[in-house]
């Protein structure tokens, strides 16, 4: 059998060992994808193994935090770890929200491990036509 070893994975695991899981003051970072589709912005968050009433979703005027712990599952007394490779603790990532989404319209979905954040653009942001009306014509001011 042919077995392949990435040497930066083994220094990743081992950093993640010394520095331990993510805490409160110190959350680890969590991946995302933000991307526009239609009149919304969506994020998703990869949060694989979270409970969905383990994440947090917080906007304070147009800062997005959000955050989750992923917890060790609780094992019987007679089992004994082998390897543990997932991260586990709090993470935690803050995005800046432009002034042209709606905050109060957040959708929030969780499926597959994957959080997903609907904003809505805000109305005053979405492109819209001005007509033109014509004048009643030229008028000449005599003094």
């Amino acid at each position: 059998m042919l077995m392949r070893t990435d040497p930066f994975r083994e220094l990743d695991r081992l950093a993640q060992q010394l520095i331990g899981p993510g805490t409160w003051s110190r959350p680890s970072p969590m991946p995302m994808d933000a991307y526009r589709e239609g009149d919304a912005y969506v994020v998703a968050f990869d949060l694989p193994g979270v409970t969905p009433d383990a994440i947090d979703v917080d906007v304070e005027r147009n800062m997005l935090t959000v955050r989750a712990e992923r917890r060790p599952v609780t094992k019987a007394d007679d089992v004994q770890m082998e390897l543990s490779e997932r991260p586990m603790g709090v993470f935690s990532r803050q995005i800046v929200l432009a002034d042209t989404l709606d905050t109060e319209h957040i959708d929030a979905g969780y499926d597959a491990g994957v959080l997903t954040l609907r904003i809505p653009i805000a109305e005053r942001a979405k492109p819209r036509k001005i007509s033109v009306g014509v004048g009643p014509g030229r008028r000449e001011i005599s003094g």
